[in-house]
């Protein structure tokens, strides 16, 4: 089974976004820092309520998904369809907002720590229209699972294998196949796991270092940074002497254009311009209501 290698480091940058919220961006800092079908990666991790409580107040999407894992903290997710879910630490919401959605993310505390990601996944070009849906995965949705050798992984998406073990995350069925996973290790621990080798896979440590991949061909990624992989049909880490905490991504690569303008992912100028035009004509999220009306009918 040939192991994945690690072909390049995208160290995390210092960000804000929203209303001021200070953040680390690895993946999204510049548009060729990318890896189909991921867009972005952000990490949020303060003690200081000055750097969180002005949120997100509402915005638009559209054309792509987003993820958010928090690991520490309080936040309200609220949208134009009515939706509302609060994020707590341990869980997550994957929000697809496909032809159109108007959202905000606000802290509900005031002080604290708060710690998280937020992830975006492109959409292929016959899901970009298509209605938003929106999903909140509480923390006892999301399975755990013992590794060997200590450790345990937490699945948000996909499925992770452990000895004689294979569990699944709750978010399943997606064009993309997605695996996204929250690995802890302790110092020295060892970690191996199955891709499908057709997907593009990376990882970001968040506490502590790794080395990645096989014995003898091994590179070290350090905290708050992303690291891409090669094509390969399975990933091995070992972790540092401090041990590791780092998420795990894949997924199946759309190989289409992305045109991206803020908020907005599609595939042409043109399809951007007319995101726009809709945001301002108030149009963006029109079909959205009337087929959630509809459904209610």
């Amino acid at each position: 089974m040939s192991t994945r290698t690690l072909q390049q480091i995208l160290r995390a940058h210092p960000t804000s976004d929203g209303a001021g919220v200070k953040l680390r961006r690895s993946l999204g800092q510049s548009p060729g820092a990318r890896l189909d079908p991921f867009l972005m990666l952000d990490e949020f991790s303060t003690d200081n309520p000055d750097d969180y409580i002005a949120g997100f107040p509402a915005h638009p999407h559209r054309g792509f998904e987003t993820v958010t894992y928090m690991l520490e903290g309080h936040m309200q997710h609220e949208d134009h369809l009515g939706h509302r879910g609060e994020l707590v630490g341990g869980g997550a919401q994957w929000m697809t907002a496909g032809r159109g959605i108007i959202h905000s993310e606000m802290p509900l505390q005031e002080n604290g720590r708060m710690h998280g990601f937020q992830l975006w996944i492109n959409l292929p070009a016959r899901e970009k229209l298509k209605p938003a849906a929106y999903r909140d995965v509480r923390p006892e949705e999301i399975a755990s699972v013992a590794l060997e050798g200590g450790g345990h992984a937490r699945v948000i998406a996909g499925r992770i294998d452990s000895q004689t073990v294979s569990v699944e995350g709750p978010i399943q069925g997606l064009s993309t196949a997605p695996l996204f996973a929250d690995v802890k290790l302790p110092a020295g621990a060892c970690f191996t796991q199955a891709i499908e080798a057709t997907h593009n896979a990376f990882v970001y440590v968040y506490e502590g270092e790794l080395e990645v991949g096989a014995t003898g061909n091994q590179r070290r990624l350090a905290a708050h940074e992303a690291g891409l992989l090669s094509t390969g049909a399975c990933i091995a880490v070992a972790a540092g002497a401090l041990g590791a905490r780092f998420i795990l991504l894949a997924a199946r690569p759309l190989r289409e254009p992305v045109v991206q303008y803020g908020p907005f992912v599609m595939n042409t100028r043109e399809e951007i311009e007319q995101a726009i035009v809709d945001y301002q004509n108030g149009e963006l999220t029109k079909e959205h209501s009337a087929s959630l009306l509809s459904s209610r009918s």
